[in-house]
């Protein structure tokens, strides 16, 4: 059995931070996707091993799901239900968007095609004050002729309408995605890896009919790795995991600090907290006052006491 470090430190100030506090669980092969339950148990997934983990407040580390479908990014809704991007595993090859009730453990579908035709991959999703749910599937060079094939993102109303709101050619490999606490910013990670590929947080305004218009570049990690999760703080500042420790094979450079960076509404680096591990992948707030973030990177899961409340998104 391998295991997972969880490393524990107190951000204080964008320059102070205490030594980290490390508690050794057990070593897994790749975590995606932290979200955090009303208990403050830590769901995140195991992409790799094909799994959702679940850290208990208590510091013991369970499997909640085995064969999770390539589960990646995860979030709570207002009632507590998981909400899963499901990849699509070799067994299942069903790309979609689930929603389990953690009561009776039942498993509902939210998407899984559109116009006839089954999604690439969901990778990440999160949610706005009316329920709405957004997501991410890009198109990952490998999608057969059932597919969509096009790059994308989608919402998905209460009432279980789907709605493509993005897509290529407008949008290149969308990845991370959240929307600001007063529903009117979604933000929009590209992570195309290719030369001259977007690596770069764009950001939308959000209408009150769950459409967006004037897109704009908030933050451009280019020519480094850009960001692959993130999460906003109630102030409105984007913490996202990006940058990488070494190259990996594409156009990325070394330029991108490997770590959470903290980015203000106006597109300013607020600081940055250096993660010493390939690869940082996602970040997300909980604990009682909302001050602790839980960061996702390689085979670690972070945790990282701050000044600053955040929210679910």
């Amino acid at each position: 059995m391998r295991s997972l470090l969880v490393l524990s430190c107190l951000l204080v100030s964008p320059a102070v931070a205490q030594e980290p506090e490390v508690e050794i669980a057990t070593i897994v092969a790749f975590t995606e996707g932290p979200t955090v339950d009303a208990k403050g148990n830590v769901y995140f997934t195991e992409v790799r091993n094909n799994r959702i983990l679940k850290l208990l407040t208590n510091g013991e580390l369970v499997t909640y799901r085995e064969n999770s479908n390539a589960a990646n990014g995860l979030i709570f809704d207002s009632q507590w239900r998981l909400i899963a991007c499901e990849g699509s595993d070799a067994t299942r090859k069903e790309p979609r968007v689930t929603r389990t009730d953690l009561r009776t453990g039942k498993i509902e579908v939210l998407a899984g095609k559109w116009e006839g035709k089954k999604l690439n991959g969901p990778n990440d999703v999160t949610i706005d004050g009316r329920g709405r749910i957004y997501f991410t599937d890009p198109e990952w060079g490998r999608s057969g002729p059932d597919q969509t094939g096009v790059s994308a993102v989608f919402r998905v109303d209460p009432d279980g309408r789907v709605s493509r709101i993005l897509a290529a050619p407008d949008i290149q490999r969308p990845n991370g995605i959240v929307i600001s606490p007063d529903d009117r910013i979604l933000y929009l990670v590209e992570a195309m890896g290719t030369e001259g590929g977007a690596r770069m947080i764009r950001a939308y305004d959000l209408r009150g009919d769950g459409t967006v218009r004037n897109m704009r570049v908030h933050y451009n990690f280019y020519p480094g790795r850009s960001a692959d999760g993130m999460t906003i703080d109630t102030k409105g500042n984007l913490w996202a995991a990006a940058g990488l420790h070494r190259r990996r094979g594409t156009a990325e450079t070394l330029d991108t600090k490997p770590g959470v960076h903290v980015i203000s509404p106006k597109g300013k680096l607020l600081r940055y907290i250096p993660i010493p591990e390939d690869t940082v992948t996602n970040c997300a707030f909980g604990g009682p006052d909302m001050r602790t973030l839980n960061d996702t990177a390689c085979k670690t899961l972070y945790r990282i006491r701050t000044d600053v409340v955040g929210t679910r998104r």
